[in-house]
């Protein structure tokens, strides 16, 4: 226990303290509440008080134990003197005092009215967390607030530094549209939440039972016959039973809050399927309203037709009507889901009464059924009658136009998922309540359809007289001849027969105990489905509103009430059916919305099917009676039956749901839910890179794949660019970022960087990984990266650098670790590649690594805080230090403290004008100019391949390639056949080949002068000094040139000379000079030697890549 950990509270006479933590004191804060076994009078009342007034900076947060001396504790915690420490609660007792003075131990409890830990866990005082489900909630929501757990680091930091400085731990903050919610979820206290029940069961059963089941179930049964008609029936309650089973495994698979179909598809494959399906599904919602709206006003209109009572003409009637009901049911939403429960709570009752009556009716055998329109027609369950309506006799119809007349009438069992939001417990009521519906409800189709193909014949002319004498009975062959009646005359004239299944809608009324009972069933069917719908769009709308996925559509976001309705959403519904109302011709937007439904059916037994073949972790449904390729039949099935019901309007709902997903795939909305599509693409992923590690790589399958030493991916555009150039599609690019300095390693900090800088290439649609990593020193870093960046095959095998434009200017020990990363390159058996750039590379002292980085991703970095600095060196070189004069103390990325930026008022000096322009030069499209390839020593190809990979890009694609070879004079000929011919193998285009027959001249005088005064500084001169001299003068600074080094690469350090000589003869115009990179032996040539020969090669030049393959060949001319 050190001195520092004991609590201020542990003087004796500290006075006065106010309850609860003071803001000075740390957020994470144990208070004690002291219980005595057996005497809970015990606790102090100041105790108490202290757990009423906490602080709002530990509200809703585990509070630190401030573990206090033995001696001090346990005087503050004698029961005799409570002492300060237990009345603020900052004082926590050791081991040694837990126990209070009548031996009974200290309870640790959780105060839900705080949200304040005080807890012993497992007999010790700590501040690591017990397992709790509050620790787990994306936001306060309403079954409970969120806690925060302790972070790894406040538990594992040293602690000579405040350990919560930082505030709240990466990832722990609340983002706005989680505060937002957590708000909602305060103000929205004492809502109206339904169970199982009345909430979905209810709802599913009025929205599938119809207006289908009273006025077409008999004439499907007349058409297909009893056996195909229950044939029809099981095959939609099959597609309807697999989307309830795919819609209660994702409704079990974690929270679910509002939006149905919606929030259950985009949660589970992405906002791309879930935008397009929650749009088009709300729409559909909205359509539906006008659709049941006008069945009823259909029927209202008949019934004033049949007393005479039209108000005007038939259309305008059910205009009128629809209207005026449509508005009736908007005031029922508008009244609250309360209300609205109720009014359908009242109609199950009469559609259940509606069926009992039908099925009483079906039993009594009366013979005529006297139920208004009072027409006679054989009504009595009959075996003769069920076996002459078993077989079908489909009269201009076939099966799958019958059945795409009855599927509509299964749908409707997402009515409950659809207000997931207000159920209390979406778990469990999704699964229970939508089976049993679908149970019910295919029970019921069967049970209808069987009793009435066993009550009434096909046809019957409805003609009391039409009756056969008992003679001819004993010949009779169909059903009503053995009843006594002759309708010999429907079948030479069908259309005299305006009864029976096949003629009469309005046979289940005849059927039935009590005829107008039935009518009220089909009110009942038709306005519940109208209600269900007009509640279900808004809700599914208000849920795709608030998740932004279409700008412009956050007005209907915006929720009123305790129950958060959508009001804006029920106006714009109401909109919508009014509209259709008026139009009152459906016959065409009815297929149109059956397909929008089963789009909707079919992406969420895909998304059951997708979540499962993905593997993830995170797919765990509580609910088990799922199989993933149950789902996908169920999924295929939906779209066959959307081609079946209509194939051009299954055509249109694809076409419609294609560019929807197009058009949010472009938007791409800035959210992430963890979707399967994510989880699905990690698991391809890994498979992929596994099943590529078992494969050798192939000649013909080679590709560039380069590790780019960019420091901050935005200090060197043109670097980045250009690599990107031929890396895009083509090959792996990594960005390394080697972090170095005075101080202790900031772990997390890096983490966050790769996580922000990686966003910044996505945003720029650079197409390449950030890699940054902490290292004693630029050499050790870039081992690190060498040896272990990159997976598998996916590794890099190409060292990219950027020119040290500055090593004559800095300390040399530098250029001795620059030379050496291309030296352990080598060893790596990587290929190296060198950019020089006149101007420079490095831009980030004129704007600072942050400086393209949105606000978010600024607020998100880091905090950069540097122990010590030696400004006598460059002590905090990133990858920025190799190449350019921007790395001084002043202006490293890594020394500041937040984003650099030059003030604008402060206007740019020409040089760095000159530097921002040529930065930015290979984003430009190239004109017609050359890529010049100076193909002097065979490397394997790379010198020529990347070339050839950047001329076949957009930017490129105008400028031709020109080759320049080493020859000699007297076979200039010879040696450029023989290079056209190997080009044409490798085929490759090129535009014109240049032997060079005089290489080997002797460059001018004056040239070869200013090279020996560049390097005169950096020579050992060890002739002039004593052996032992030169040797400590050697090993101190070995970049040294030594005399006789530089005597015996005299002519290798002409060639360079004259190479420049050359380069500015040939290629002063050229877009790019892509040249081969001169080697220098490993411990035989200085670095100092090195970098000469490099700068004297490559300066006053066009931009210039300098290129060195691992010398394995990386192309071929074999197949």
């Amino acid at each position: 226990m050190t001195s520092r950990e004991t609590p201020a509270s542990g003087t004796p006479d500290a006075g006065p303290k106010p309850l609860g933590p003071t803001p000075s004191q740390s957020r994470f804060q144990v208070d004690i509440v002291a219980e005595a076994a057996g005497a809970t009078g015990d606790k102090s009342p100041s105790s108490d008080a202290s757990t009423t007034a906490p602080s709002k900076e530990a509200k809703g947060r585990f509070r630190v134990v401030n573990f206090a001396d033995p001696s001090e504790a346990g005087s503050a915690a004698s029961p005799e003197a409570p002492g300060d420490g237990l009345q603020n609660g900052d004082t926590v007792m050791s081991e040694t005092s837990l126990h209070s003075s009548t031996g009974g131990p200290h309870h640790y409890h959780y105060d839900t009215h705080t949200h304040t830990y005080y807890m012993r866990t497992f007999g010790h005082n700590t501040i690591d967390a017990v397992p709790n489900i509050d620790f787990y909630r994306q936001t306060a929501a309403p079954l409970g607030e969120k806690l925060i757990r302790p972070t790894l680091s406040e538990l594992h930091d040293e602690l000579d530094k405040e350990p919560f400085e930082d505030g709240f731990a990466n990832g722990d903050e609340l983002t706005p549209p989680e505060e937002a919610a957590a708000k909602e979820a305060a103000d929205n206290k004492g809502v109206v939440k339904f169970g199982w029940v009345k909430g979905v069961l209810v709802r599913c059963m009025l929205n599938i039972w119809g207006v289908m089941l009273f006025i077409r179930m008999s004439w499907i049964v007349g058409q297909a016959g009893i056996a195909l008609a229950c044939l029809i029936v099981a095959m939609a309650t099959v597609v309807t039973t697999i989307t309830g089973l795919s819609t209660s495994a994702i409704a079990t698979n974690g929270f679910v809050r509002g939006g149905g179909a919606y929030y259950l598809i985009s949660r589970s494959l992405g906002p791309e399927f879930g935008g397009s399906i929650g749009l088009i599904f709300a729409f559909a919602n909205a359509v539906a309203v006008a659709m049941y709206v006008v069945g009823f006003a259909e029927t209202v209109a008949e019934l004033l037709a049949g007393v005479d009572a039209n108000m005007t003409d038939e259309l305008n009637d059910i205009r009128i009507i629809g209207t005026i009901t449509v508005i009736l049911l908007l005031g029922i939403s508008l009244a609250g889901m309360e209300w609205e429960a109720k009014a359908q709570i009242f109609l199950l009752i009469v559609l259940i009464t509606a069926i009992i009556n039908y099925f009483i009716g079906s039993f009594i055998p009366s013979g005529f059924s006297f139920n208004a329109p009072l027409t006679p027609v054989p009504v009595s369950p009959s075996g003769a009658i069920m076996w002459e309506n078993m077989g079908p006799d489909f009269r201009e119809e076939t099966f799958f136009s019958v059945f795409a007349i009855f599927f509509p009438a299964a749908t409707g069992i997402l009515a409950g998922a659809n207000i997931s939001g207000d159920l209390s417990d979406p778990q469990l009521a999704i699964p229970r309540g939508t089976m049993l519906a679908i149970l019910i409800t295919g029970i019921v189709y069967l049970g209808v359809a069987v009793s009435t193909g066993s009550c009434i014949v096909r046809d019957a002319t409805g003609n009391l007289n039409d009756t056969v004498s008992s003679q001819f009975m004993m010949n009779c062959t169909d059903a009503a001849c053995k009843l006594g009646y002759d309708f010999s005359s429907c079948k030479s004239d069908k259309t005299a027969c305006r009864y029976g299944l096949q003629n009469d809608f309005q046979v289940m009324s005849m059927v039935s105990g009590f005829g107008p009972v039935i009518t009220a069933g089909i009110f009942s069917a038709t306005l519940s489905s109208a209600l269900a719908s007009l509640v279900s769009a808004p809700k599914v709308f208000q849920a795709l509103c608030k998740d932004n996925i279409y700008p412009g559509l956050g007005i209907f976001a915006k929720g009123y009430g305790k129950n958060n309705e959508p009001l804006r959403g029920y106006i714009l519904t109401f909109v919508i059916a009014l509209a259709f109302i008026l139009i009152a011709e459906l016959n065409i937007i009815a297929p149109i919305i059956s397909n929008f439904f089963l789009a909707s059916y079919a992406l969420i037994n895909f998304s059951v099917f997708h979540a499962s073949l993905a593997n993830s972790p995170g797919w765990r449904p509580s609910f088990k009676y799922y199989n993933m390729w149950v789902s996908l039949v169920g999924a295929i099935l939906c779209c066959v039956v959307m081609f079946v019901i209509n194939w051009w309007a299954a055509l249109m709902t694809n076409v419609i749901v294609l560019g929807l997903f197009i058009y949010v795939s472009y938007k791409k909305p800035d959210v992430n839910w963890g979707s399967s599509t994510q989880a699905l693409t990690y698991h391809q992923a890994l498979t992929h890179t596994l099943h590529l590690s078992g494969v050798e790589d192939h000649i013909k399958n080679f590709r560039p794949q380069c590790l780019v030493m960019t420091g901050y991916p935005n200090s060197r555009p043109a670097l980045l660019d250009l690599v990107h150039s031929f890396t895009k599609n083509v090959g792996l690019m990594m960005c390394g970022h080697i972090r170095t300095g005075y101080r202790r390693p900031n772990f997390k900090e890096l983490a966050t960087d790769q996580a922000r800088y990686q966003r910044w290439l996505l945003k720029n649609e650079t197409k390449a990984f950030y890699t940054p990593v902490f290292a004693e020193d630029m050499r050790q870093g870039a081992q690190y990266l060498l040896q272990a960046a990159g997976l598998g095959r996916l590794k890099p095998n190409t060292l990219v650098l950027g020119f040290k434009n500055d090593w004559r200017d800095g300390d040399m020990m530098n250029v001795e670790t620059y030379i050496s990363m291309i030296h352990d390159s080598f060893d790596f058996q990587f290929g190296a590649v060198i950019l020089r750039l006149k101007e420079g590379l490095d831009v980030s002292h004129i704007q600072g690594p942050d400086d393209l980085l949105s606000s978010q991703e600024k607020s998100s970095g880091m905090k950069d805080v540097i122990v010590s600095i030696d400004t006598s060196k460059d002590s905090d070189a990133d990858s920025s230090k190799p190449s350019s004069k921007a790395t001084s103390i002043q202006n490293s990325p890594a020394m500041q403290k937040g984003p650099y930026k030059k003030s604008p008022s402060v206007p740019l000096n020409v040089s760095d004008q000159r530097l921002l322009e040529a930065s930015q030069q290979f984003l430009k499209k190239q004109g017609k100019g050359t890529v010049d390839v100076w193909w002097l020593f065979d490397d394997g190809g790379l010198t020529l391949l990347i070339p050839y990979l950047l001329t076949n890009k957009k930017r490129w694609k105008d400028c031709k390639i020109r080759v320049f070879i080493g020859g000699k004079i007297n076979r200039i000929d010879h040696d450029r056949r023989a290079m056209a011919t190997l080009l044409s193998k490798f085929r490759i285009d090129f535009s014109d080949i240049n032997v060079l027959g005089d290489i080997n001249t002797k460059p001018k005088k004056e040239h070869v002068s200013a090279f020996e005064e560049m390097i005169e500084p950096y020579r050992l001169k060890e002739d002039d000094m004593e052996q032992e001299a030169a040797e400590r003068l050697k090993d101190s600074e070995p970049w040294r040139i030594t005399d006789n080094e530089l005597e015996l690469y005299r002519a290798k350090t002409n060639r360079q000379i004259r190479l420049n000589e050359l380069l500015k003869e040939h290629s002063s115009t050229a877009n790019l000079i892509v040249m081969s990179l001169p080697l220098a032996r490993k411990g035989a040539v200085s670095s100092a030697l090195y970098m000469a020969w490099l700068e004297v090669l490559s300066k006053e030049l066009p931009p210039i890549l300098l290129v060195r393959g691992n010398h394995q060949s990386v192309l071929t001319f074999y197949s």
